[in-house]
């Protein structure tokens, strides 16, 4: 390799600091939220909020108290701040919900400015004696592009108020919702956002259903011919017979197993004018309505209230999205057995010393499905008052591996991308099953590494991240002689990722992320009906650091309904602090 000068060295960390999104691996959540209320009932989570620069933001409120009692979305109006105008160091979205004493479902709350997605999470369900209430933050930064003008937006929360079967639904969900927008100071380094901003969504402008392999949501893009990079922000949400999709079987075996079919596998698959262009795998949300309700009160699933979507690299493409042609990208969930709601947001910067750039795919491997293999033993024993007795384990495994590669002439010269992934997913489950007994447990792993790299003329500069989806669940249900019955759940779900930034070999970013929660209850029915939870226990903890000296770690415990403990900065050598 040519030698290069100390100043030519310093333009090239800049410019690879380019190549990253601007909510890469740089910003994390390192502040420390406020302590707890030890024995409060109020939903609470481990996880950090939007770190913050040190600037005094503005506020726009998008809506407040908002109340939903149907299904019918509802709209607000957004105008962008007069005096913090664009381009901002950091968009934070905030909203605060409570619903109101009483009894109702969790419901899915997913709000939208000018079409695109910017929140997605689930609700807490409230008691007699319970008016849950929490707080979510988002960082939307790179959502720039569509607050720099005028927008109608959605809060599409429904939620049912009333009677059905003889039960009185009557939890109201109230919710306030507002973006702070913090100017530059010349103290923070700020990443460029995407300078566009396409939304995918379902025929009616939020998320659509997917209730098959072959149904998606798409968008035909007119993108300009100057494309440089390019992803894709998704959310995939489970839902009905979908919802506990990690407890499926082959649909042979569903009636037998009283559970559901299509297997225990699902993938969420991105095309671009119907050919491969990424994956991304579905996280198992749990909602708090799940399983269990004991099980996530106060401390719910990660995530839970709050999603988060993946991203799926589709800088490769540039090219070919900037030849000046409609392309239509689409969003589908291999598997999806009715059914999963999809929602998409599209990122693209475009070459600012160029209208029209050239470029193309050099490779891809990517094959149009998953091959998933299925391994069944099962064994059945008729007779006596207890009918048949199901016994037997259900393993389903797919792996994948595949480069895509393409290549742009900028500007600044020709950029490359490769992308190499390496998918694994397996599920193990074990059953045991008659009609007095339901005993089932399920071992799942869900990985993706994934490894970037980016030659922009004598720089390269390469991404390695490491994605992990644990679910461990076990559950048991038993009905004695007299109507009784008795329920015992328990469940460790894990959302792991590493990553790391490399220039010409030399390592200059890492970062560590794992969030735990570890959650066991048991309930007893009695035989006329009523209700009582026994040893109810549930612990987060989220902890994350990275090389620049950033960390931050809390740990919660709740027992019987109401928070015991916190512990914060375990792990972080003289406690959680930050550098920023």
């Amino acid at each position: 390799m040519p030698k290069q000068s100390k100043s030519r060295l310093v333009v090239s960390f800049a410019a690879a600091l380019l190549l990253v999104p601007a909510s890469a691996v740089f910003a994390q959540v390192v502040i420390v939220p406020p302590n707890p209320q030890i024995g409060s009932s109020n939903p609470i989570t481990a996880e950090p909020p939007v770190e913050r620069p040190h600037s005094k933001p503005c506020v726009v409120q998008l809506f407040k108290n908002l109340a939903f009692d149907n299904f019918t979305p509802k709209t607000f109006s957004y105008t962008p701040p007069t005096r913090c105008q664009g381009p901002w160091a950091k968009v934070v979205f905030t909203a605060d919900f409570t619903v109101s004493e009483g009894r109702q479902f969790d419901r899915t709350a997913s709000f939208y400015l000018g079409k695109a997605n910017i929140y997605y999470g689930t609700t807490a369900e409230p008691r007699a004696t319970l008016s849950p209430s929490w707080h979510v933050e988002r960082d939307v930064t790179d959502l720039s592009a569509i607050f720099k003008s005028d927008q109608t937006g959605e809060a599409n929360l429904g939620n049912f108020v009333g009677t059905s079967g003889g039960v009185n639904y009557n939890g109201i969900i109230y919710a306030n919702a507002a973006l702070e927008f913090y100017p530059k100071t010349g103290h923070e380094i700020v990443l460029p956002a995407p300078d566009i901003v396409v939304p995918v969504e379902g025929p009616n402008g939020d998320a659509g259903t997917l209730n098959t392999t072959t149904d998606s949501i798409s968008q035909v893009l007119n993108l300009p011919m100057n494309v440089e990079r390019v992803y894709l922000d998704v959310i995939a949400q489970s839902q009905i017979g979908d919802e506990f999709w990690y407890t499926c079987v082959p649909s042979t075996l569903a009636n037998e197993l009283f559970t559901c079919g299509n297997t225990a596998f699902r993938e969420v698959e991105v095309t671009i004018d119907g050919k491969p262009a990424g994956i991304a795998p579905v996280y198992p949300w749990i909602f708090t309505g799940g399983i269990d309700p004991y099980l996530w009160e106060p401390i719910p699933g990660i995530q839970t209230l709050n999603f988060k979507p993946y991203r799926v690299n589709l800088t490769p493409f540039a090219g070919l999205l900037s030849d000046g042609n409609p392309h239509t990208v689409a969003v589908s969930v291999y598997n999806a057995n009715g059914y999963f709601l999809a929602t998409a947001n599209l990122l693209a910067y475009t070459d600012k010393g160029k209208r029209k750039i050239s470029g193309g795919i050099l490779t891809n491997t990517l094959a149009a499905a998953p091959s998933p293999v299925v391994t069944n033993n099962i064994k059945s024993t008729s007779g006596g008052a207890d009918g048949t007795t199901y016994s037997c384990t259900v393993q389903v495994a797919s792996d994948r591996t595949f480069d895509i590669n393409g290549y742009v002439m900028t500007s600044h010269g020709r950029v490359e991308t490769d992308l190499h992934e390496v998918v694994h997913f397996n599920s193990l489950q074990g059953f045991l099953v008659n009609n007095v007994t339901d005993d089932q447990g399920t071992m799942q792993t869900s990985t993706v590494d994934i490894t970037t790299t980016t030659r922009d003329g004598y720089l390269v500069n390469t991404g390695r991240k490491h994605y992990s989806y644990p679910l461990e669940l076990g559950y048991a249900y038993t009905v004695a002689s007299d109507g009784s019955a008795k329920q015992t759940a328990y469940v460790n779900q894990q959302d792991q990722i590493n990553g790391s930034q490399s220039i010409l070999g030399h390592q200059y970013l890492s970062n560590n992320l794992s969030d735990q929660v570890m959650a066991q209850d048991t309930l007893n029915f009695s035989p006329t009906g009523s209700v009582t939870s026994t040893g109810a226990k549930t612990t987060q903890t989220y902890h994350y650091n990275n090389s620049l000296g950033d960390c931050y770690s809390r740990t919660l415990d709740a027992a019987d309904h109401v928070l015991t403990n916190y512990t914060d900065g375990q792990g972080c050598s003289g406690g959680n602090h930050d550098t920023y």
